[in-house]
């Protein structure tokens, strides 16, 4: 069970619960929820690949447990990967969630009419960045904002291994609780192999977490202290790289967001560009959480571990440069072999907490892992040089700036595709 400890830069929301009975604390949980959802809507948004339905063992579940669920007022699900007759797939297999409280949409993100909706906001000179998870959450929450019928909105993958209600429960209350006053809550979690009985999440441990803990310092060091206090708030986050979370729709239509692997660290970024601290949580959604692992992939940029460090690197040293801090080779020289020095401290205390608790520790590959990400960490350097194009797609306020139909549009282009006319 979690400890009560408070960082205080943001809350944290501890599964204290575990020392009670857990079904009498679902129970409650879901009766408070209910009793929420009659004075505002909440929405699920489920970004989706075609190729997940192809993995029932994980899918099923997940929307068996969902299914039972009596608080959430729609759901979307923004498939990708999909051509006509696997789109039609995925609504079939869907509908199991929609009744007659619970309204259901399947986002046809390749299809010719959100194609239509694209070449629109693109030519008014607006992003609309590739196909990927970023841009399909960004497709689906035009629509959910364009309805105008979502209050709070909870986010989570298809790949959950371990899923159960009570996480996506966790996932919004904070946010739909109004006497919280939170208007963005992330998830997190503790990522241990049930099979290795190792652990995971090394982009996390082995890289954002050093990285940002040295980032800090060193602006500390440089007097640079509104990059100090950014990189502190990145700091307290247990999982930064969770891709679950929740939050207002009236925050949600001013965020820009990351089509890219940088998408978890940009959301965090924008959330603190315009949230203050006291209005931001993060949760801890369950003992134990289980999904499909990326390949580190060193020879090629393009994959795994190697794209998405290097993504999520971009994105911090653009921030960098775009608040004042000069980035040149021998900066970046010091960064990543003070980076590095950071990661092995770090990896000593893995080292010891996997000791103590009985867990499978590979001190070699995960040293190695360290000197892939500081190799990575200067590929992003190099990528990053010079103006770059943001991984950003503008908010969807500043889409319907230009656009001032385009939620008709895009509302009248989903509508279509989910009839059956």
């Amino acid at each position: 069970m979690a400890d009560f400890h408070q960082e205080g830069f943001i809350t944290t929301l501890h599964s204290l619960y575990e020392a009670f009975d857990r079904d009498a604390y679902l129970e409650a949980l879901e009766k408070k929820l209910v009793e929420y959802s009659n004075h505002l809507n909440i929405s699920l948004l489920l970004p989706c690949l075609y190729s997940e339905l192809k993995n029932p063992q994980v899918l099923d579940p997940i929307v068996n447990h969902i299914s039972k669920v009596q608080y959430l007022h729609s759901i979307v699900v923004a498939l990708g990967g999909a051509n006509h007759e696997q789109f039609q797939e995925a609504r079939h297999y869907f509908s199991k969630l929609r009744t007659d409280a619970r309204d259901l949409k399947v986002v046809w993100v390749d299809g010719p009419g959100i194609k239509e909706v694209l070449d629109r906001i693109r030519g008014k000179d607006i992003t609309t960045g590739v196909s990927g998870k970023g841009q399909s959450v960004w497709l689906a929450l035009g629509y959910l904002l364009g309805t105008e019928h979502a209050h709070v909105v909870a986010l989570h993958d298809c790949d959950i291994a371990t899923y159960d209600r009570l996480l996506l429960g966790r996932l919004i209350e904070p946010v739909a609780n109004p006497n919280n006053d939170f208007e963005f809550c992330k998830g997190y979690y503790a990522r241990i192999s049930p099979t290795e009985r190792a652990m995971k999440g090394r982009v996390t441990r082995l890289f954002v977490v050093p990285f940002v803990d040295a980032m800090m310092k060193i602006m500390r060091e440089r007097g640079f202290y509104e990059l100090e206090n950014f990189f502190r708030y990145h700091r307290s986050f247990n999982y930064p790289l969770a891709g679950e979370f929740s939050f207002t729709t009236y925050l949600a239509r001013g965020l820009n967001i990351a089509y890219d692997w940088g998408l978890e660290v940009s959301t965090l970024s924008e959330v603190y560009n315009k949230v203050i601290t006291k209005k931001i949580a993060q949760v801890d959604l369950a003992p134990n959480y289980e999904h499909k692992h990326q390949a580190m992939s060193d020879k090629d940029a393009q994959k795994g571990l190697h794209r998405m460090v290097v993504d999520i690197a971009k994105f911090y040293l653009n921030y960098m440069r775009s608040h004042g801090f000069a980035l040149d080779d021998a900066i970046i020289d010091m960064i990543l072999h003070t980076y590095y020095q950071n990661a092995l401290a770090f990896i000593k205390s893995y080292s010891d907490d996997a000791e103590v608790n009985n867990l499978v520790f590979d001190r070699y590959r995960e040293e190695q892992a360290a000197h892939f990400f500081r190799g990575f960490l200067w590929t992003a350097w190099e990528h990053s040089k010079g103006p770059q194009l943001s991984t950003q797609i503008p908010s969807w306020n500043r889409v319907l700036y230009s656009l001032p139909d385009i939620y008709d549009h895009l509302k009248f282009v989903v509508d279509r595709d989910n009839s059956d006319g």
